[in-house]
């Protein structure tokens, strides 16, 4: 009865031994099919087609690591000759058109890993002062950046003021320039409402956009209030073809830059002569926002500054109207001129 118990036993166990050894035959060779199936690197799935993931990675080592560094004022001069690093004056300028998007522009270039950025505007060819500090001053405001890269600044004032024109052809008279216009009224409020601002946060009163817009005498639009004028924008680039051909400029559009900023971004990467490195990957919707936000790498993203999109005061129809009339001659000569047409009123 013994033996017959203990052969029962021997049995059950060699079932059980047969099948832990099948279980674990089967999980070796899914394992090994699973690893012949699945890409080298899990998280490439994650991102969509290869190579969308390779330029924010790029974009983390040259400026999120040793040239941020630099930027802070903690790299040594060994260390700077060592990596080969330069101050590079500048290839392309966004020269302006202020409340056009200048800034949205700048940030979303430097997604691209052959661009790097002045973070704050100088203000050296329109202003007296800084321009008298000479070229070598200006160098020196520029970013550390290896010597393939491009350097661009913005000075949103330089599409407006006389002298600078003439100034940056004597740097560089091959340099590229990058003009961002918006819908000429839409812009002129946008430009009132960013000093409105300014002056209520100081508990100061400003008068209506309306009054300002308006001559009170007249009753036709002021060309002397400063947001109408810049608005004008052929009248500005006229002053500028003085100087450097239609070729060597490129307008964008700043109402499409806003809601659907790849295509604009395309078409500036072209123009830099640029290797296509900037994709929807880098580009997400904030629906709190209501802005596109940029997206880096994996783990760094960023918004513009809060004071971006600012909501606008409310303007008589009427005057609106008026502004939108008296614009459309000039906006007419601006497509002429610059060969792309915008769906302005």
């Amino acid at each position: 009865m013994l033996f017959k118990q203990q052969a029962l036993l021997r049995q059950k166990l060699f079932v059980l031994g047969s099948l832990a050894i099948g279980s674990l035959l089967y999980l070796v060779a899914r394992v090994g099919s699973l690893d012949r199936l699945q890409p080298l690197c899990p998280i490439d799935g994650r991102f969509g087609p290869r190579g969308q993931d390779e330029m924010p990675l790029r974009a983390l080592q040259f400026k999120r690591g040793l040239l941020h560094e630099f930027r802070k004022g903690n790299a040594t001069k060994e260390q700077i000759r060592l990596h080969n690093l330069v101050q590079q004056l500048p290839k392309a300028i966004i020269i302006g058109v202020r409340k056009g998007g200048t800034r949205a522009l700048l940030e979303m270039l430097n997604l691209h890993p052959a661009v790097v950025k002045a973070s704050q505007e100088i203000h050296f060819f329109d202003n007296d002062e800084n321009y008298a500090k000479g070229i070598e001053w200006y160098r020196k405001k520029m970013p550390f950046s290896y010597p393939h890269q491009i350097t661009i600044e913005k000075s949103p004032a330089y599409f407006i003021t006389e002298e600078v024109p003439e100034r940056i052809y004597k740097m560089n008279s091959s340099i590229k320039l990058l003009i961002i216009v918006r819908e000429p009224t839409t812009r002129a409020i946008s430009d009132y409402t960013q000093v409105l601002e300014g002056k209520e946060r100081k508990n100061k009163t400003y008068y209506k956009f309306e009054k300002l817009a308006i001559d009170p005498n007249t009753c036709e639009v002021n060309t002397k209030y400063k947001a109408v004028r810049t608005s004008i924008y052929t009248k500005h680039l006229e002053r500028w073809l003085k100087y450097f051909p239609i070729e060597q400029f490129h307008i964008v559009d700043g109402d499409r830059l806003i809601t659907e900023p790849l295509p604009e971004l395309q078409l500036v990467e072209k123009f830099l002569n640029l290797p296509p490195r900037i994709s929807q990957y880098n580009l997400y919707f904030n629906a709190t926002r209501g802005f596109y936000c940029l997206r880096f790498n994996i783990v760094f993203n960023k918004c513009l500054a809060g004071s971006k999109g600012r909501i606008h005061p409310e303007v008589d129809t009427s005057v609106i109207t008026k502004l939108r009339k008296f614009f459309h001659p000039f906006n007419q000569k601006f497509y002429q001129i610059t060969g792309r047409t915008f769906n302005w009123p």
